[in-house]
This record gives structure tokens, sequence and C-alpha cells, in this order.
């Protein structure tokens, strides 16, 4: 005999998922996982094992025939012959026959026999064929949830894309017919700007020319006036000439005229 509990926990640990004895009606899978979802998310309703397949009730061994026998009248001679009397050796036996029973209960009760354990395999594989097509039928499930999410998301990815391309197109019309009223407005500030320039220029060269015309005008009068003044001063050098000659001569008439006198 093995033992049932340790045979169907390496079953479970097999499929990586905990599961309870057969005639449960309900599965456990880890939290977190594909199969550990509730069936409200899921939105499916997973029928219990026990419609899936016919549980067998199976009996173990009755309790009367599980009762250890020996012959307790030999134990007991036994125990007399190494010198027990003849009630410790009767206590002695009923007390071994006692705790021998018990300990048959206990182990009669974590075992089972090859038959009954044959029998839990396959209600077990079954169990698990039930869950086997569960999963199928929530992974199509799942497939088809994930197809439609996709879809959408897909849909909402071209709505998006076809915006973004409306907005670009848009700021891109924005931005053009700002650089070309931008340019427009920079070329005719450049085009006054340059008439402007030219104004000045022609004003600066009127100018240049005026003063050119008027320095010139000045430089004749100045030539004019410096040649009177020269003619000026060469007619006042020969009146002094004249007046020194004038003077030199009469100083030379009185001179003479004196030196006759005091001759």
């Amino acid at each position: 005999m093995y033992s049932d509990t340790f045979h169907q926990n390496s079953i479970c640990k097999n499929f990586n998922r905990e599961c309870k004895l057969p005639g449960s009606e309900r599965l456990q899978f880890p939290s977190g996982s594909m199969w550990g979802r509730s069936q409200d998310e899921w939105n499916l309703h997973v029928a219990a094992p026990v419609a899936t397949f016919n549980l067998r009730k199976v009996e173990l061994t009755p309790l009367e025939q599980r009762k250890l026998t020996f012959d307790s009248n030999a134990m007991a001679t036994e125990l007399e012959s190494r010198g027990f009397e003849k009630r410790q050796a009767e206590l002695i036996v009923s007390a071994l026959v006692t705790l021998t029973t018990a300990n048959m209960d206990i182990v009669y009760k974590d075992m089972v026999t090859k038959a009954h354990q044959e029998i839990a395999v396959q209600q077990i594989m079954a169990h698990l064929d039930s869950i086997r097509k569960d999963m199928v039928i929530l992974e199509k499930s799942e497939f088809a949830n994930l197809r439609s999410e996709n879809t959408k998301m897909k849909r909402e990815l071209e709505q998006l894309h076809n915006r973004l391309k409306e907005e670009s197109l848009k700021v891109r019309a924005e931005t053009k017919l700002d650089i070309n009223l931008e340019r427009s407005r920079v070329s005719d500030m450049f085009t006054e700007q340059e008439k402007k320039l030219m104004e000045a220029s022609t004003e600066f060269h009127h100018r240049k020319a005026d003063q050119e015309h008027d320095s010139m005008e000045i430089n004749k009068k100045m030539d004019l006036q410096v040649a009177s003044l020269k003619t000026v001063l060469e007619s006042l050098k020969l009146e002094t000439i004249r007046y020194l000659a004038a003077t030199v001569f009469s100083c030379l008439a009185i001179a003479l005229g004196v030196y006759r006198l005091w001759r």
C-alpha cells in the first residue's frame, strides 16, 4: 500500500498548480497566473468536475478485518516463562493489543489499497482532462479578448495617427504662412531701409557739393580780398616811401638853408 496524500500531492506538483482531492467542486490556481482568474473575470462558467466524470466510492477494508491477530495466549505464556506473573503478563499482552490496534487504525487512515489508488489516479486524470479542456476554452476566450483589444487599440492608433497628421499639416501650413509673412515684412523693411539709405546718400552728396561750392566761393572771395589787401599795402607802401622821401628832401633842404645861413 502507498500513501494516498503523497501520490495526489506529487500529481498536483507535476502540473504546477494546486488542486483538491477527487470530488471537490472547485479548482484553485496560483494567484497572478493566467488561470488564476475568477469566473467573473472570464465571464465563463466552469462546470464542476463532478459533472465531467463519475466518482466511484471505494470502501476500505472494514475495521474488524484490519485488526492485527496474533496468539495472545502464547505471548502471555512466554512472558510467564520469563518471570512475569500471570496477571502482569495478561496486562502487558492487553496493552500490546490495544497499542497495536490503535497504530493500525492510524496507519490505515493514511494508507490506501492498490485498487483504490488506481481508481483515485483515474479520477485525478479525468479531473485533469477536464481542467485541460477548461484551459483550452479559457485560452480561446483570452485570445479572442486579446484580438478584440488589439483591434480596438489598432483603430485608436490609426485615429491618433490621422489626427497627428492633420495637426502636423495644420502646423506646417501655419508655420509656412508665418514664414512668408515674416519674409515679406523683412523684404519691405529692407526696401524701405535701402530707400532711406539712398535718400540719405543723395542728400549727403548734395550737401557735399553745396559745401564744396561754398568753399570754392569762399576761397575766391578770400583770394580777391587778399589781392585787394596786397594792392592796398603796395599803395600804402608807395605813399609811405613818397612821404619819407619828401620828408628827407625837406630836411636836407632845411639843413642846406641853415648851413648857408651860418656861413
